[in-house]
């Protein structure tokens, strides 16, 4: 994993310098950030990636490759040492949203009915068992701990911080921040250092959500990564003794999330809760992209709401490993505006509604139809 990590941060940190003004800084850079995992090139990065993400003068295919950058890096690196590295603030900023508003927030979500109703029958059980403990009756303190199982983009990591921040206003954490890792946050290089390396994040984390994506990367080489076993002994030990000020919730594809509970007898005792992520429907989609829309004073002309919802379907009815449910909408919603501009652009003093709609002619169809798959493409011209 972490070489095909490494080839990909490297191949995009290339590509990034290809389009900036960098002059191979960048490429020197990673470089070095894989020969010594240098703080000094890890900021450089992330304030180049930074300086053009902020900058509307780049445009959106630099400024892609800027995330994709800052994603990679990540992914190499760990979210945790990068933070570090270049010296962010660890002070948790306090949210002060009552716990209605945070329910309407988790109900304003598109879809995920089945996740909303757990959700609230869970804060229910919890709020009135904290209530029975304070007037002495007896009661049950079950694990707080989650599983969110599903594909990509289905609001797991949404839903993560929601609950963290809800539990922290029933009094049931003390901070109720929310702390996301990956493999290389929690496993170091060297024997006896990954107890270490977890014992540190799990410190950190107390009193939020330590939120893991993709946990079985974490025991990805079953039988010769002894480095995922130390991992997990020490987080199976975390979960019982940090149950009373901390929420780990685990998520990832559900067949690979199978395994990994799989993978240490007294792991799934751990957790109490298990919440499956559906994926979403072609209008629910369309919610999402119409929502997106709304938030940014913008609207869907009718045949392009139409040709997109054909698009969906078409998507879903394909659904390979690629498929990425909201992000999906999301990322057509980035490229309708980016073309919308450049329509608009061409027009001497727009009205308001030229300013607004977005029309079939900015939806990107060779970007998104592919032309010989059964030529669903050319019948929804």
């Amino acid at each position: 994993m972490g070489n095909r990590y490494e080839k990909s941060f490297l191949d995009i940190a290339s590509k990034f310098d290809a389009v900036s003004s960098s002059c191979g800084k960048i490429s020197q850079c990673a470089n070095t950030i894989v020969e010594t995992k240098d703080a000094e090139a890890i900021c450089y990065i992330v304030n180049s990636i930074s300086s053009i993400i902020s900058n509307s003068e780049y445009g959106k295919e630099i400024k892609t490759l800027a995330k994709l950058l800052n994603d990679s890096l990540l992914e190499y690196c760990g979210y945790e040492y990068v933070k570090n590295a270049c010296g962010e603030k660890k002070e948790c900023k306090e949210d002060k949203r009552t716990i209605q508003e945070l329910l309407d927030e988790l109900n304003e979500l598109v879809g995920l009915d089945n996740v909303k109703h757990q959700v609230e029958d869970l804060i229910a059980y919890q709020t009135v068992q904290k209530l029975r403990r304070q007037r002495g009756f007896s009661n049950t303190k079950n694990t707080l701990h989650m599983a969110f199982t599903g594909n990509p983009g289905t609001g797991k990591t949404t839903v993560a911080r929601i609950v963290g921040y809800i539990y922290k206003q029933i009094g049931l954490l003390s901070k109720g921040h929310f702390t996301e890792v990956s493999r290389t946050d929690l496993i170091a290089g060297y024997q006896g250092q990954t107890a270490l390396k977890v014992k540190k994040v799990i410190e950190e984390a107390k009193g939020g959500v330590l939120f893991i994506d993709e946990a079985y990367s974490i025991t990805e080489n079953d039988h010769s990564d002894s480095y995922g076993r130390e991992c997990l002994t020490e987080l199976t030990k975390a979960l019982e003794d940090y149950r009373d000020d901390l929420v780990v919730i685990v998520a990832g594809y559900t067949e690979p999330m199978k395994l990994f509970f799989q993978s240490n007898p007294g792991l799934k005792s751990r957790f109490n809760i298990f919440l499956e992520f559906d994926d979403y429907s072609a209008e629910q989609l369309i919610q999402i992209l119409e929502s997106l829309c709304k938030k940014n004073d913008y609207q869907l002309d009718e045949e392009l709401k139409d040709y997109i919802e054909e698009y969906f379907i078409h998507e879903i009815t394909l659904k390979n490993e690629h498929f990425a449910n909201g992000r999906l909408a999301r990322n057509i919603y980035d490229d309708l505006v980016m073309n919308h501009a450049r329509r608009i652009y061409k027009i001497e003093n727009p009205t308001d509604i030229e300013l607004t709609i977005l029309l079939k002619a900015d939806f990107n169809r060779e970007k998104y139809f592919n032309e010989t798959d059964n030529g669903v493409g050319s019948e929804i011209e």
